[in-house]
C-alpha cells in the first residue's frame, strides 16, 4: 500500500481496533490459478503472535482455498470508512482555486502465511466466536447452540477454516492531515452537512484542526 508519512498509522492497538471495527475483510492471494480474492468476516486474536492472528473460513466449494499451499502468504484488507472530498469545502478554493477532489479513508493491511484446518471442534469454536461477536449488539443474540446439532455438523463439513499469523501490519489514515487547519475544518464541516451516514461517520474520524 502506498503510504505517505502523513497518513501512516503504526500504533498496534489502534490497528487492532480498526480490524475489530471492520465488518468484512478482503482476502487476496496468488497461486496456481492466479490472483484470487474472497470477501468474508474474520476474527482477530490479539494475543497470538507478534501482531495477532486472524481466523476465518471459506465455503469448501470455493476454489480459492485450494490454492493455499502450506505457508503461502495472503493479504487481508480492512476498510472501515471512506468518503469523497469536494474541493468546494476548502477555504483555499476561494483564495486561489488551486484545489482538486480527493478521497479520504482508513485502511489496514495484514499479511502472513495461511494455515488451513477442518477439524470439526476447531471450526465450531471459530464459527461460535464469530457469531457471538456480531450478535453481541442485538437485543436477543442468536447463538450457534440455537440450531440443531446435526444441522451445525452438516454446515461445518461444508467449510474450511484458516489461521493467518500476521507477519506484517500497516495502516493508512488518509484524513486530510496534509491540508492546513482551515481546509481540514472545511472538510469536516462538509462531511457533517451530508445526509449520507457514511460521510458523517468519516467526519467523526477526522482529526481536530490545530
Amino acid at each position: 500500500m502506498y503510504l505517505p508519512t502523513a497518513f501512516r498509522q503504526d500504533d498496534l492497538g489502534v490497528l487492532h481496533e480498526e480490524i475489530d471495527k471492520a465488518r468484512l475483510a478482503t482476502v487476496v492471494s496468488h497461486g496456481a490459478s492466479g490472483l484470487q480474492a474472497t470477501h468474508l468476516p474474520v476474527l482477530l486474536i490479539r494475543e497470538e503472535g507478534q501482531y495477532g492472528t486472524l481466523y476465518g473460513h471459506l465455503a469448501r466449494a470455493n476454489p480459492h482455498w485450494r490454492d493455499w499451499q502450506a505457508g503461502s502468504d495472503a493479504l487481508v484488507m480492512f476498510n472501515t470508512t471512506d468518503g469523497y472530498i469536494s474541493p468546494a469545502w476548502y477555504p483555499a478554493k476561494a483564495e486561489h482555486g488551486k484545489v482538486v477532489p480527493t478521497w479520504n479513508y482508513i485502511s489496514v493491511h495484514a499479511r502472513g502465511p495461511i494455515e488451513l484446518f477442518d477439524d470439526p471442534q476447531r471450526l465450531l469454536q471459530l464459527v461460535s466466536r464469530l457469531s457471538d461477536k456480531h450478535e453481541a449488539p442485538r437485543q436477543k443474540p442468536w447463538s450457534v447452540d440455537d440450531a440443531p446439532a446435526d444441522y451445525i455438523d452438516k454446515m461445518l463439513r461444508a467449510i474450511v477454516g484458516f489461521a493467518l499469523p500476521i507477519a506484517h501490519l500497516e495502516g493508512k489514515y488518509k484524513l486530510s492531515q496534509n491540508r492546513d487547519p482551515a481546509d481540514r475544518q472545511g472538510v469536516r464541516a462538509g462531511l457533517q452537512s451530508s445526509t449520507d451516514p457514511r460521510d458523517q461517520l468519516l467526519a467523526g474520524r477526522m482529526p481536530c484542526a490545530d
